[in-house]
């Protein structure tokens, strides 16, 4: 192996690891966006417990535990695609095979697109 195709190598694999950790920092703001909508019910029912102390009831949740449970899933999710996208491509480097693929974007884009739409719709609907 040349001294040049050595590097290439280097920087190659170098290059994945910077799109994995790039794909963890994602992943972990995704499921960070999750646990922010699940606690949102709660302060939403503290909200309006101190607004209305006399309310014998609590307003009832809605979807925010699911939705946000949904998204914290599809963050964990992503971290292992992440992991598994960042050791197919390591062996291809290796193989000199390199072969591009979006799939993974692709998954991701879409759940992420589906939940937005039902926290679009979630939020219409409260008005």
């Amino acid at each position: 192996m040349s001294e040049s195709n050595s590097s290439k190598k280097v920087n190659d694999h170098l290059a994945n690891e910077r799109t994995f950790l790039s794909w963890i920092r994602t992943s972990l703001g995704i499921m960070g966006f999750g646990f922010v909508v699940v606690k949102f019910s709660l302060f939403m029912r503290q909200i309006t417990a101190m607004l209305n102390p006399q309310a014998s009831e609590p307003a009832p949740h809605g979807y925010s535990s699911e939705v946000g449970t949904a998204i914290v899933i599809i963050g964990a999710i992503t971290a292992v695609l992440a992991y598994l996208k960042y050791r197919k491509i390591g062996k291809q480097i290796e193989e000199g095979e390199f072969v591009p693929s979006s799939s993974i974007i692709s998954v991701i884009a879409i759940l992420i697109a589906v939940i937005g739409f039902i926290l679009s719709w979630y939020l219409v609907d409260s008005f």
